[in-house]
């Protein structure tokens, strides 16, 4: 049976310079026009190594409703996240991505100490015991990029001038889209970039009442 297929069309617009640094707008809208959050959009520098700086305080992926929130989480190499569980059940975090293997077992509240995500790459993640419940933390070597809100738009600042490798990605595409732009000192460019999506097969769970679940 053919799967089913939707296609992801992408507006980025090169903004006028604010001193040496720019700026670059990516739009996520489904081809009914109604936008889309959490695509990542990131830009690397091709004539430059990146400077990336990891934030001094943990990130946070919350545990709540038995949902992690946000869906997807973007940082840079470097960065420590915390995953505090503000559910009254436990929860079992864990990920077996290639870039990052952690386990975190049955807890409420705080874990004991941040995961430390070292490399860069997609990491999923789970819960061991409530099998519907994921999230994803793209772990990037660039400082320059941003996540797509409600409205669809992604919003990245402090670019310089320069040839740059744009990558996209989304839970739902199949890999991430790649193209190389050129942010130019004056005027403005446009981007248009159609990436192919899988239909969103994440089960919508009630949380669990007093009576059920690991305690």
């Amino acid at each position: 049976m053919p799967s089913v297929l939707s296609t992801l069309m992408l507006l980025s617009v090169l903004l006028p310079a604010v001193g040496n640094a720019r700026e670059v707008r990516v739009e996520v809208r489904d081809p009914k026009g109604e936008p889309v959050a959490d695509a990542v959009a990131s830009l690397t520098p091709l004539d430059a190594t990146p400077v990336v700086q990891p934030p001094a305080e943990p990130v946070s992926v919350v545990q709540e409703g038995e949902e992690f929130r946000p869906h997807v989480t973007a940082v840079v190499v470097g960065t420590r996240v915390t995953f505090p569980n503000r559910d009254a059940v436990q929860h079992h975090v864990f990920s077996v991505s290639r870039s990052k293997k952690f386990d975190l077992p049955l807890y409420r509240g705080e874990p004991r100490e941040p995961v430390l995500f070292d490399q860069p790459g997609v990491v999923s993640l789970g819960c061991n015991i409530h099998d519907w419940m994921s999230a994803y933390i793209v772990v990037l070597a660039t400082p320059h990029f941003a996540r797509s809100g409600t409205d669809g738009a992604a919003v990245i600042g402090g670019i310089p001038p320069g040839r740059h490798r744009l990558e996209v990605w989304h839970p739902r595409a199949r890999s991430a889209l790649t193209r190389e732009v050129i942010v130019a000192e004056v005027g403005a460019a446009t981007q248009v970039i159609a990436l192919t999506l899988g239909v969103d097969r994440r089960v919508r769970r009630a949380p669990e009442s007093a009576g059920g679940g690991y305690k």
